[in-house]
């Protein structure tokens, strides 16, 4: 293993942790020295990725947010179109359904909220897979020669707020949102999009 891969490995391990002791502790509660003890490194292994807990916090949003853009990615090139909503409705029953996930995302949603420097932050580590999101949608609408009544950036932000809507909607009350929901929702918003008689 060279340096880059070990130092690789250690800040994916360190990420890892730090969702799992931040979902179960919240931010406040989760100290460095805990999560580097779950992620089986020191406390100085931490510091050398990370400046400070904050940044650690920015760079987990920044990791998972890119994770689920790659996901889609992988899902939106794979398959007939027949097969893609089935995917992306598995993709938010998987997520809505980890437990350490929604909380995480939950904690960090109020954390930034109430941290004006560190929300600024985020929403600028989330730029690039919004950025990403809406490239994709882009793809798809020259691939499917479709026209629609907004901008893909526009569109890209209504379809990430669908997903972590019904994501939270989903662990509060799972009976609310079905398995095939996501999908379908989709399909009503892009019906729409495709109907309108002022397409861009």
């Amino acid at each position: 293993m060279t340096r880059a891969e070990s130092k690789a490995r250690t800040r994916t391990a360190l990420l890892d942790a730090a969702e799992r002791i931040v979902a179960r502790k919240g931010y406040a509660g989760a100290g460095v020295d805990e999560i580097a003890a779950e992620a089986g490194y020191s406390v100085g292994a931490l510091y050398s990725n990370f400046r400070n807990k904050e940044e650690l916090l920015v760079a987990l949003v920044a990791d998972r947010a890119n994770d689920h853009v790659t996901d889609t990615a992988e899902v939106l090139a794979d398959g007939a179109d027949a097969d893609r909503m089935p995917a992306l409705n598995r993709r938010l029953a998987r997520v809505a359904d980890s437990e350490d996930l929604t909380l995480l995302q939950s904690e960090l949603w109020a954390y930034a909220v109430r941290n004006p420097d560190v929300r600024d932050r985020i929403a600028a580590q989330l730029r690039g897979p919004h950025d990403a999101v809406s490239a994709l949608l882009g793809e798809q609408r020259a691939r499917d020669d479709e026209r629609w009544a907004a901008g893909d950036d526009e569109i890209a932000t209504v379809v990430l707020a669908l997903f972590g809507g019904l994501v939270r909607q989903r662990r509060l009350d799972p009976a609310s949102v079905p398995d095939d929901l996501y999908g379908r929702a989709l399909t009503w918003l892009f019906d729409g999009l495709s109907r309108s008689e002022e397409p861009l």
